[in-house]
């Protein structure tokens, strides 16, 4: 038996991107932030936030599309995979690790999103998304 499961409560780093495949069907991706905040051994309060990429197919992901935006707080439970793809630039092989989102919720109220805005929550890095060129991206 195996399991494959992700739970994360995040903020957005960007807004939701919504595509749609051949088939009509729309795809929604965006970038999720999770943070810790630790004391370390020294006793300094240490914070590390985490980029996550989550994928979200279907009705749910013209949802997402329709109200989410940068910095609102979402449940988002899936399952993590990792995929494959050739760079157009002919560089080579690239892999990219997503959550497919199964159950997404909104969370927060409106007003916190205006907040949450303009929130302290460090840019994504560039391999989370903004670095792999849109032709990269098989669909």
């Amino acid at each position: 038996m195996s399991v494959n499961k992700a739970i994360l409560i995040g903020n957005l780093g960007r807004d939701p991107e919504v595509r749609y495949l051949p088939s009509g069907q729309p795809v929604a991706s965006f970038a999720l932030a999770t943070t810790e905040i630790y004391t370390d051994r020294s006793g300094q309060r240490q914070e590390r936030t985490e980029w996550h990429n989550i994928v979200v197919f279907g009705k749910q992901a013209e949802l997402c599309g329709q109200y989410l935006k940068k910095g609102r707080q979402v449940y988002v439970e899936g399952r993590i995979t990792t995929r494959q793809y050739e760079a157009k630039d002919g560089s080579g092989k690239r892999f990219r690790t997503e959550i497919i989102a199964q159950r997404i919720q909104f969370l927060g109220t409106r007003s916190e999103v205006e907040i949450e805005d303009t929130a302290d929550v460090p840019p994504p890095p560039a391999d989370l998304g903004q670095a792999v060129d849109d032709d990269d991206i098989p669909f």
